[in-house]
């Protein structure tokens, strides 16, 4: 019920890819364990695998089906205007104020250490004439800045998703300025 020919779901924490095999997935979405529970029919697109600097690998693909895959959301005849701004993140129309999270500053001095010691790290091994690929403890370091900087870009992509969710679900109209940067 969820394949294309190709790519297909064993079970729901199995996938069946081309020249990989059968492998394991976690982090599994409920929408499509519905789907595999329910023999609702879906169509696999293109399936996509990503690895970040951090080592993590990501499985992506592009659904397709004759029934809907999210329930329409009930009308609650609320309309909300949003103001992006630099003093805090933004300023809605009723006048509710949403803070700046800076996710950046409260990580900055922790990352700024890993980098410095990442630094100290490549200039030991090229003094040493050492390859980068093939130096440990370099290659350890470098992990530790990638997941402290994958730690921020997965804390500001939470922070957005919580917060357009929220104006999704509470208004019918979320009316937005165009921002130029020229303007600012």
């Amino acid at each position: 019920f969820l394949d294309n020919g190709t790519a297909r779901f064993i079970d729901a924490k199995h996938i069946k890819l081309p020249k990989l095999g059968i492998v394991r997935i976690a982090g599994f979405r409920r929408l499509i364990k519905e789907r595999l529970l329910n023999h609702i029919p879906t169509r696999i697109g293109t399936v996509t695998i990503k690895k970040t600097a951090d080592e993590q690998f990501y499985l992506s693909m592009q659904l397709g089906s004759d029934t809907a895959f999210v329930k329409e959301l009930p009308k609650s005849q609320s309309q909300i205007g949003i103001d992006l701004n630099l003093d805090n993140f933004l300023t809605a129309s009723n006048g509710a104020m949403v803070a700046n999270p800076r996710f950046y500053c409260k990580t900055k001095k922790k990352l700024a250490h890993a980098q410095r010691v990442l630094s100290r790290r490549q200039r030991r091994a090229k003094k040493e004439g050492r390859n980068l690929r093939l130096a440990k403890n370099y290659q350890k370091q470098r992990l530790v800045v990638a997941k402290l900087h994958d730690k921020i870009r997965r804390q500001r992509n939470d922070f957005l998703q919580v917060l357009s969710t929220a104006l999704i679900k509470n208004h019918d109209l979320v009316v937005a300025e165009e921002l130029r940067s020229r303007n600012l």
